[in-house]
């Protein structure tokens, strides 16, 4: 059930956005909802029989599609179940790869039984045993391959942790049921009259989400959300880019991260579309066959691959001139409604299935360049901006080709504002959010709640500036920044932006070498060499020489970087990187490991 006083804002909320004289807010079809329970039991009641997720079971072949009323009824069953084994405004754990399961998991747990705590898969039994104990976690639903992690958890007396929910168990034991018993308990009960989870009331004001960062400092924080967060992106978003009943959604990104969480998991169950779970990231090209999506959301590291594999194979076959010319001359016939490149670059579209529509970047900067190269092709391909701590969006592109702008991360979202505080000469601060998508805090953390939240604007870290039309544009980390001698601000992030247009370079760490006082005395580069791109020039080279060879070739690289930059930015030292960068598990390189400097 829900407050009317609640719907009574929601209504208002979404008023707003409908007479908002911003340009940028285009689409203006938002519902309002309440809380996340509200917004899945609307949605079935719109789209019931519309599927909402599309799932290949333990030995399937074949997707299996499951429509929004059967999604309800799931939701239901289980949420009852999970009440009556007495977990009713308790911490509720999930953990696993993407899929139907996860998602109804999760769904159950939030919904009207208590506050859910998404877990990331990636990381050890210790850390996760840290997490149970730390967030008071009394139940876990999970996949086979975490049951022997969490059992025993149970049999050291964790925490809170009393029982387990195994997604594709065959028999419940003890405490760890399995979840088709769970499904077909609380159905009985549902049967027998049992409204305690239907009828349950939820304050979408108060923590009903904590998530745990994977920071690039190694500490974790928990991340305290509300249902008003959620939703309140969920009312905001689509209205710079439209989401639609026909949509697919292709479910890649690790589900627990809020990128994924709430723009590929809840987004398209608000707006009736559907998700359908990749099996893992081997089965990427197969299943973009398969379920011929019109979305997807990934990170720049995966359309960065696509890019430099789809201009490999336009190389090879000596197909550039005749791909740049069809572009060209696409991009003036699409005024007149005829789009050549889907009809002559058959090739290219094949590789993300027969439908796709809408490519959007998240979790880092993406090279504008990379962009502007997929919406030449017909695509409409946007980057947004968001942190955990927004639940997660703070600005998001627009997806109209004549307003989105490949360099920014985005226009600042209805019913919220963004300023630069602590600017420099060059404009570039701070970059503070204040909205209704903002945390509640971090969980246990008073004084870091406190070093970032003042007088309701969230202080993001990141460093950037707002242009005239309220786009925001990021140059860098605050933490990372390297204050020269004479006191210029280096940003890593740009150097390392210039060094990734090389082909020869895969990646790179920018840092401050600091003398015996401290002070920095030169930026030094790590650079991972991409031994692929340079096997054809090291050919003839004697096994011997071939590391000088490939240190004079990258120094040779940075040099033609550097060469534009003032003397306080230039790169002084160049160290080769043979092996991986120590990274977290949202892929983002540690600057903090000294492994990474080597």
């Amino acid at each position: 059930m829900y407050r009317q006083e609640d719907m009574l804002k929601a209504e208002q909320f979404v008023k707003e956005i409908n007479e908002s004289t911003d340009r940028f807010v285009i689409h203006k079809e938002s519902r309002p909802i309440v809380d996340i329970k509200q917004m899945i039991e609307s949605s079935a009641e719109l789209y019931a029989d519309n599927v909402a997720v599309w799932q290949k079971f333990k030995g399937d072949k074949e997707y299996t599609p499951i429509k929004y009323k059967q999604l309800l009824a799931d939701m239901n069953a289980l949420g009852t179940a999970l009440i009556a084994h007495g977990l009713k405004d308790k911490r509720i754990a999930v953990i696993g790869e993407n899929s139907y399961y996860w998602a109804v998991s999760y769904l159950a747990a939030v919904c009207g039984t208590g506050i859910v705590v998404p877990l990331d898969k990636e990381l050890d039994a210790n850390e996760l045993r840290q997490l149970v104990e730390n967030s008071e976690t009394s139940c876990v639903l999970l996949s086979p391959k975490f049951r022997k992690t969490f059992e025993d958890m149970l049999a050291d007396k964790v925490g809170k942790l009393e029982m387990l929910v195994e997604f594709d168990g065959e028999k419940s034991e003890g405490n760890v049921f399995t979840l088709n018993d769970m499904f077909e308990e609380g159905r009985k009960l549902l049967a027998a009259g049992d409204r305690k989870f239907l009828d349950a009331e939820i304050d979408p004001e108060v923590m009903s989400i904590l998530l745990f960062t994977s920071g690039t400092t190694g500490i974790a924080k928990g991340v305290m959300l509300s249902h008003r967060n959620i939703c309140a992106d969920l009312m905001i978003a689509p209205n710079l880019l439209q989401v639609e009943p026909t949509d697919l959604f292709f479910s890649v990104l690790p589900i627990h991260h809020t990128y994924e969480c709430t723009c590929g998991f809840l987004m398209p169950l608000y707006k009736g579309a559907a998700i359908g779970y990749c099996e893992g990231l081997k089965y990427i090209k197969k299943n973009l066959k398969e379920l011929n999506p019109s979305f997807i959301l990934a990170v720049p590291l995966i359309f960065e691959a696509l890019y430099n594999g789809i201009w490999k194979e336009i190389r090879k076959g000596g197909k550039e001139k005749l791909v740049k010319t069809v572009m060209k001359v696409s991009k003036f016939t699409k005024k007149f409604g005829l789009d050549l490149n889907r009809k002559l670059l058959k090739d290219i579209y094949a590789v993300f299935g027969e439908r796709m529509e809408v490519l959007i970047s998240g979790g880092a900067a993406i090279r504008p360049e990379i962009l502007q190269f997929f919406n030449d092709l017909g695509f409409t391909a946007v980057q947004g901006y968001g942190l955990t701590e927004c639940a997660p969006m703070g600005a998001l592109n627009p997806d109209r080709y004549d307003l989105m702008r490949n360099a920014s991360v985005g226009h600042v979202m209805p019913h919220c504002e963004a300023k630069i505080v602590d600017k420099g000469e060059d404009g570039v601060g701070e970059i503070c959010i204040k909205g209704p998508n903002v945390m509640l805090g971090y969980y246990k953390m008073p004084e870091a709640t406190a070093e970032v939240i003042k007088d309701g604007w969230f202080y993001t870290g990141d460093l950037g500036y707002l242009d005239d039309d309220n786009f925001i544009y990021i140059t860098g980390r605050k933490k990372n920044v390297i204050i020269t001698a004479n006191g210029k601000n280096v940003y890593p992030e740009e150097l390392e932006y210039y060094l990734s247009l090389s082909d020869y370079i895969a990646e790179s760490m920018v840092w401050a070498e600091n003398d015996e006082r401290g002070q920095n005395v030169a930026i030094v580069a790590t650079i991972r060499p991409d031994m692929a791109e340079l096997e054809p020039v090291l050919a003839d080279v004697p096994e011997a020489e071939r590391d000088a060879k490939v240190l004079e070739i990258i120094q040779a690289e940075v040099d033609k970087i550097n060469e534009p930059q003032p003397i306080f930015k230039r790169i002084n030292r160049v160290v080769i990187k043979q092996d991986e960068f120590i990274k977290n598990t949202a892929h983002k390189i540690r600057r903090t490991a000294e492994g990474n400097k080597q």
